[in-house]
């Protein structure tokens, strides 16, 4: 990380580092790339894809004192995600659809096999697109350019 800062790829990073009640917190460069503002630990700033290895923490963390079982179906947990239907077939219409063969579990969610996924192509080559669009589901990476939404 050190060196995409010395190139001027990134402006700054935080690092934080904790073990029981050890809790490093490092803050390093600038808020904004060729900016002069230090970043702070009490910076406010966007961070991308790191809701799954934070709550994978945690689940394990579960898991290990014996308050999870990984192989658990979901619907005592997430009730909205049983009886889950799926595509008959990704380019199809949204309501051809099948029951799920099977339950989601955490372990599911952890490896990323939740069944939900960034698809990129042509919304009138897929429906399912145009159907996220309309309920203002967005599928695919992030856009740093736009500004988070405070609901």
């Amino acid at each position: 990380m050190f060196e995409q800062l010395e190139r001027g790829a990134v402006p700054g990073f935080v690092s934080l580092l904790g073990q029981g009640d050890d809790v490093r917190v490092e803050a390093v460069g600038t808020t904004a790339i060729g900016g002069t503002e230090p970043l702070r630990r009490n910076t406010i700033f966007r961070i991308s894809s790191m809701t799954k290895p934070i709550a994978a923490a945690a689940t394990m963390s579960l898991f290990e004192n014996g308050l999870l079982d990984l192989d658990e179906p979901l619907d005592r947990l997430v009730p909205e995600l049983a009886d889950r239907q799926v595509l008959l077939r990704l380019d199809g219409p949204v309501t051809e659809t099948e029951p799920a063969r099977r339950p989601l579990t955490t372990r599911d969610l952890l490896t990323l096999r939740m069944g939900f996924g960034f698809l990129m192509g042509d919304a009138p080559s897929y429906p399912i697109l145009t159907a996220a669009d309309e309920h203002g589901v967005r599928m695919g990476p992030p856009d740093p350019s736009m500004p988070l939404d405070p609901d």
